[in-house]
């Protein structure tokens, strides 16, 4: 954690001459953008292992009706469709997870108000006088509203909810085009379940707003950064999405 902190400092250092007070704000949203960067390769291995399982979604859907009554048979058979494919029933969802650890890591970093047993200096500047390691709550006691602190976090509470109806309506046509029905009407296993789900899932994206308002500014700077990367990103990996029922999965997921 302190190579990483010393990392974002010395990028601090190097924008100064541009950014001014501002340069830490800069270089966190910076460090930000290149691991989204370095990290995308994994994403677009999520995104053809869904849309690899997406593509067997008629498959699986007629094998589901054959074995509806043993579902044994059903797992044997989807199983073996898999393999007979060659895609592998976690496709989408491993490279997804690997990049979990290096998300928690730099979310640690820029919230934590130590870092290897010493002050994290990374939170002691500031934002238009903001300081990044101040909350929001503490934005509207100094000024307002409408102060120099409070308009800094409507900034980002208006580009997050710009983002957030973005994926609000991405998701909703998603899921449009990929009801969560069983074939032939019927009821499927955890139906309930994937129903309640379908109507969440479009407002899980403005979550992001109770994020950016409790957590430090430096913190919210990254998951304000990352979920922007996020939605344009996901916008272009899966603008060819397999439609049909099923071929939702983790595309929709915010």
């Amino acid at each position: 954690m302190s190579v990483f902190a010393n990392l974002v400092a010395d990028l601090a250092d190097l924008l100064e001459p541009l950014f001014r007070a501002g340069a830490m704000a800069a270089a966190i949203v910076l460090v930000t953008a290149c691991v989204r960067l370095l990290v995308h390769p994994l994403s677009r291995a999520a995104a053809r292992g869904q849309k690899a399982r997406a593509k067997l979604s008629p498959q699986i859907a007629a094998l589901r009706a054959k074995h509806a009554k043993n579902p044994e048979k059903f797992q044997r058979a989807l199983l073996e469709l898999h393999r007979k494919e060659q895609v592998s029933p976690l496709a989408g969802c491993l490279p997804g997870l690997v990049q979990l650890p290096v998300f928690f890591l730099l979310y640690h970093l820029f919230s934590s108000t130590r870092i290897g047993g010493e002050a994290n200096e990374l939170l002691d500047h500031e934002l238009f006088t903001a300081p990044l390691g101040g909350r929001w709550a503490d934005a509207l006691g100094d000024g307002g509203l409408l102060g120099a602190p409070g308009l800094v976090y409507l900034a980002l509470f208006a580009l997050v909810t710009a983002v957030a109806t973005f994926n609000y309506r991405r998701t909703k046509r998603q899921l449009a085009a990929n009801p969560p029905a069983a074939p032939g009407g019927e009821q499927a296993p955890g139906a309930g379940v994937m129903a309640a789900m379908t109507r969440v899932m479009p407002f899980l994206s403005f979550m992001t707003l109770f994020t950016v308002a409790v957590v430090p500014l430096a913190a919210a700077l990254y998951v304000v950064t990352s979920t922007t990367w996020s939605a344009v990103e996901r916008a272009f990996l899966y603008r060819d999405m397999p439609t049909g029922s099923g071929a939702m999965g983790a595309a929709a997921v915010l």
